[in-house]
């Protein structure tokens, strides 16, 4: 029996393939590549991509940070902003709104 894929994922064979590699570099060569990568508005991948002249997708990339957090840690925010530790979505917007104030306190002289 064979599975019929959804149109959107007719084109995910050839990602699905793609093997994901790490680096050891020192990290004089680690910092220059996220510093490339960053001034060029590139992901550290894409960067890698780039030294290496291989193919780039220029797609457009959401302007998103990520960060891991455990329960322990939404218990943390949850106490820190007055919050219910479930209501992960106030929290994820009060944590916003710090990193908001984060940078602009970093772009005020």
């Amino acid at each position: 029996m064979s599975a019929v894929k959804p149109p959107r994922w007719q084109g995910s064979d050839e990602a699905i393939r793609a093997v994901q590699v790490a680096f050891d570099v020192e990290a004089t060569v680690l910092e220059a590549v996220r510093r490339a990568a960053f001034e060029g508005n590139l992901s550290t991948s894409d960067q890698i991509r780039k030294v290496l002249g291989l193919q780039v997708n220029h797609r457009p990339k959401r302007p998103r940070l990520t960060v891991s957090l455990t329960q322990a840690d939404y218990n943390a925010l949850a106490q820190r902003f007055g919050l219910d530790a479930n209501d992960r979505l106030a929290i994820k917007e009060r944590v916003t709104r710090e990193l908001i104030q984060f940078a602009e306190g970093l772009a005020r002289p």
